[in-house]
């Protein structure tokens, strides 16, 4: 299998996960798996140690692959976190970016915005991690970067999630513009602050996205 296609048997599985088609506690079966998806085992089970690696599996022992649910506090906490190691991230960028760095942030802005002008959710997602991942590494901070960058995959079927509320996209290709701004101006204070509240999941946006949670355990009962 191709990497795009793992990609997308995982997020297959994700999404099953997240949705309630996998309820918490429940096990999941390699073999069921393959079946339901048409391969074989070995990429189920890269699948499955990839969704362990952020938490919405769990591997025991004689048991195998158990469905977490980590609800909705604890995703909180972790936006938090988030919204503090990017704002951090944002403004060592902004000091320390070089030119090799303006060129990665402003081509992967340009590919944000054309994932959003195809309004393909999914493709956007992809793109934005690469917009993230551009300024963590023009922050020119190797732990800073494995944070964040850690951070950011525990957080994956979150951010995607967040995407599929009505304009967040569009949203989101204006906050990039702005974040790009400051940090290509050097404005470290606002950069960090850009980026803070790009990422932080208060107010409205904590309450959208609980209520999708929320919408999602109903079809789990």
């Amino acid at each position: 299998m191709t990497a795009n296609t793992n990609q997308k048997l995982r997020d297959e599985i994700e999404n099953c996960i997240l949705t309630g088609a996998f309820h918490p506690g429940e096990r999941l079966d390699e073999v069921q798996l393959a079946g339901r998806f048409n391969v074989s085992r070995t990429p189920i089970r890269e699948a499955l140690l990839q969704l362990s690696a952020i938490g919405l599996v769990e591997i025991r022992p004689r048991r195998g692959a158990v469905v977490v649910d980590p609800g909705p506090e604890r995703v909180f906490e972790m936006f938090e976190v988030m919204a503090e190691l990017e704002g951090m991230a944002g403004a060592l960028a902004a000091r320390r970016h070089q030119e090799q760095d303006r060129d990665a942030i402003l081509e992967a802005l340009a590919r944000c915005q054309e994932a959003a002008e195809s309004n393909d959710t999914d493709r956007y997602y992809y793109e934005n991690e690469v917009f993230h991942r551009a300024i963590y590494a023009a922050a020119h901070s190797g732990f800073l970067e494995e944070q964040c960058a850690g951070l950011h995959r525990r957080l994956r079927p979150y951010r995607r999630l967040q995407l599929r509320v009505r304009n967040r996209m569009s949203v989101s290709l204006a906050e990039h513009r702005q974040i790009v701004e400051a940090i290509l101006a050097g404005d470290a204070d606002t950069a960090r602050a850009s980026l803070r509240h790009h990422v932080a999941v208060q107010g409205d946006r904590f309450g959208d996205l609980v209520a999708n949670l929320r919408k999602m355990e109903r079809r789990r009962a």
